[in-house]
């Protein structure tokens, strides 16, 4: 059994400089991308009470991405808060920057009369 812990809020943000955006960012530690999942697995031991009654026994995984490959590690006990944290400064990370992406294009609206140019057209046919 798993289960996946998401936390996610909608903060608005208005960045303009990269001062801004620096100082938005500077509380964001620990970060990380990737998620924590609490799990119950058997032990090895033979004789295990809690295994045998279908218990199990809990233990933290965390997933993540690395050079395109999903990895996973056992978290322990003591690093479950700490990483929960991480995990949720980097989802503010990518929530703020998606924000500055629009941003950008709203400024150069802005400054360009409201207008974009999609660049040369190839005719048709």
């Amino acid at each position: 059994m798993y289960a996946i812990i998401y936390t996610y809020s909608m903060k608005t943000y208005k960045i303009n400089t990269k001062q801004q955006f620096l100082s938005e960012i500077k509380d964001l530690w620990p970060i990380t991308k990737g998620t924590l999942a609490e799990v119950y697995k058997p032990c090895i031991r033979p004789a295990c009470k809690a295994c045998a009654s279908g218990k199990k026994h809990k233990a933290f995984i965390f997933s993540y991405k690395e050079k395109n490959r999903r990895r996973c590690m056992y978290v322990p006990v003591e690093l479950v808060a700490e990483l929960r944290q991480a995990i949720h400064n980097g989802r503010q990370l990518e929530e703020m920057m998606g924000h500055i992406g629009s941003e950008i294009i709203q400024q150069y609206r802005k400054q360009h009369g409201g207008t974009i140019s999609r660049g040369a057209r190839k005719p048709k046919g």
